[in-house]
């Protein structure tokens, strides 16, 4: 049983700023629960806040220990209880706004004059309500007055309070503005909170979209592991809008052609590519310094390709009959560049597995590199699908690449246009991120253009999108950068540690985010949202898409339906 918006709950009956506000529960316990949405009217201010935990007392610990209802008539029971057992409330509180005297009193003219047009805005607590100041449930207008107006462009409806259905909103464009994580155990619904806060910055148009889609999810549709129904994909619902892009020379996803492929050139590939594989390729200290040698002998453009053209073992017979390296050997360039011997062959045979790889090539058709940038600037979005090749070392040298070659173009343009020569800003960009961990851990972090990008690329119009169900192999200094958390279920202490990492309140956070339903409820704050929100997410189905698109929107149709409406057969 739920209370309705806007009843009175109980009163404040003490607390205070750090050790959060005590409210006596006047309603029956089992009508609110944690993490409700609550208002506290104070005077003139509004204090909002959630509720961290309920706790039973009595006016003497006899009433709490005697059953008195086995011993006496019902409504002697009843009233006795009435009066000696309650129920406290713990609650958070988080922000206050000022709602000024009423409009017919003598002080409201001053207090509009000081505050035009209703301008005021609910800021951080920095003070606390007086004892038996009325505590309430929040009702839409609340929300709304907290997390925007789900009307207005660009707050994005995520999902809803658990309790009355309220719409909560998630701005977008500051949601754009500094890196972000959505986290969650396998099986919590990380994709789809992902696939459906990317049809929102799709639609609002607030950013270009750059998806590594290791498991090839977000592009084509897919079907439900759990349900067995159709999932609808990016590409299907925008196909103006969304690129899908395939990895490798004819490569198909999901049994369709990708709008065009990605191979990468051997001169694309330069050292720090290399020492960002350390763990994989399981290489060796001396790496760097053989990788720089390659650098001066053979160029940044041409080292790769001419290392590949080396053999490894090849001997040939001098004129005394010894062997000896033949000249087009390893062991003869390590001889002759002063690199240990040994090192450089073992380097050679671990780079094996990047030399077979058949996406690289030493002259790939066109420029696909050089086309995903273009389609990201012009405002296009790229889903970078990895077919077949779904191994961690194909995302990792794939991935850390790319994003190299984009925060150079960035940074670059930036550059131009702070110093005057171009008149438009870069377009925002959001990098998103799948197994984050495997990027981002304490060891790969300091070798990965990720990493930069979390702490420095915010100025240059670029963020990042990371994905993960295990938060605490993230690196803490990049989790600090991290502006707006979304959190499913986690099951492990040292994950919802990681994930409340650098938060205020984040020992009254911390059972509330280990207590969400393990689907469908996520928790909201940071950056994005003015405060902490345990919430109800959408659904992703066609309602979303009705409500997001309209009806009769051309985005809703898919590419066959938008060929048949121009006249020719799909």
């Amino acid at each position: 049983m739920t209370i309705q918006p806007g009843t009175t709950i109980g009163y404040v009956v003490g607390g205070g700023l750090k050790n959060n506000l005590n409210i006596r529960l006047t309603v029956p316990a089992n009508e609110v629960q944690e993490g409700s949405f609550v208002v506290i009217e104070a005077g003139n201010d509004n204090f909002y806040g959630l509720i961290t935990d309920l706790q039973l007392g009595s006016t003497d610990p006899r009433f709490a220990d005697e059953q008195s209802e086995l011993r006496l008539p019902a409504h002697l029971s009843g009233l006795l209880h009435g009066q000696t057992l309650f129920t406290n409330l713990e609650v958070m509180p988080m922000l206050m706004l000022d709602r000024g005297p009423d409009p017919g009193s003598p002080e409201y003219p001053a207090w509009f004059a000081q505050n035009p047009e209703n301008k005021t805005r609910a800021i951080p607590v920095k003070t606390i309500p007086a004892h038996h100041a009325i505590a309430r449930s929040a009702h839409a207008g609340d929300v709304a007055e907290i997390f925007g107006d789900p009307d207005k462009k660009g707050n994005f409806i995520v999902g809803t309070t658990r309790e009355q259905k309220h719409p909560v909103c998630l701005n977008l464009e500051k949601f754009v503005q500094r890196s972000s994580g959505i986290f969650g155990a396998t099986g919590t619904g990380k994709s789809f909170l992902t696939r459906i806060i990317l049809a929102g910055l799709i639609h609002h148009d607030l950013a270009s979209l750059l998806v590594f889609d290791m498991h090839n999810e977000y592009g084509y549709d897919d079907t439900s592991s759990d349900t067995n129904q159709k999932v609808p994909g990016l590409r299907t619902k925008f196909p103006v809008k969304v690129k899908v892009v395939g990895l490798g020379a004819g490569s198909s996803v999901r049994g369709k052609s990708a709008d065009f492929n990605l191979q990468l050139a051997e001169s694309d590939i330069s050292p720090e590519d290399i020492l960002m594989l350390s763990r994989e390729l399981n290489l060796r200290e001396t790496t760097a310094a053989t990788l720089d040698g390659l650098v001066h002998s053979f160029g940044e453009k041409r080292w790769f390709h001419e290392f590949k053209q080396l053999k490894n073992g090849a001997v040939i017979e001098n004129e005394d009959g010894k062997k000896v390296p033949a000249s087009d050997s390893v062991a003869f360039w390590a001889n002759q560049n002063g690199t240990n011997v040994m090192a450089t062959e073992a380097l050679h045979t671990k780079l094996s597995r990047l030399f077979n790889l058949p996406y690289i090539s030493q002259y790939p058709p066109g420029n696909p590199l050089q086309d995903m940038i273009r389609y990201l600037e012009q405002g296009k979005h790229i889903i970078l699908s990895f077919g077949d090749f779904e191994n961690d070392l194909d995302y990792l040298l794939v991935t850390n690449l790319l994003t190299r070659k984009i925060r150079k173009s960035w940074e670059e343009k930036t550059n131009a246009f702070r110093g005057g020569k171009n008149s438009q800003a870069p377009r925002p960009l959001v990098i998103v991120v799948e197994e984050a961990h495997k990027l981002l851990n304490r060891e790969m972090s300091s070798q990965t253009t990720f990493s930069t990008i979390a702490r420095e690329m915010r100025k240059y119009y670029v963020t990042l999108l990371i994905i993960d169900q295990r938060p605490s192999q993230i690196y803490d200094e990049v989790m600090s950068q991290l502006g707006t958390r979304i959190s499913g279920w986690l099951g492990d202490d040292a994950d919802i540690s990681a994930v409340l990492s650098g938060l205020a309140g984040r020992d009254s956070l911390r059972g509330m985010l280990s207590r969400l339903q393990p689907k469908e409820e996520v928790l909201m704050l940071g950056w994005g949202v003015p405060m902490p929100i345990p919430l109800r997410s959408r659904r992703y189905d066609q309602q979303f898409w009705d409500e997001l698109l309209g009806r009769d929107s051309l985005d809703n149709k898919s590419t066959d339906d938008l060929i048949k409406s121009l006249g020719f057969d799909a």
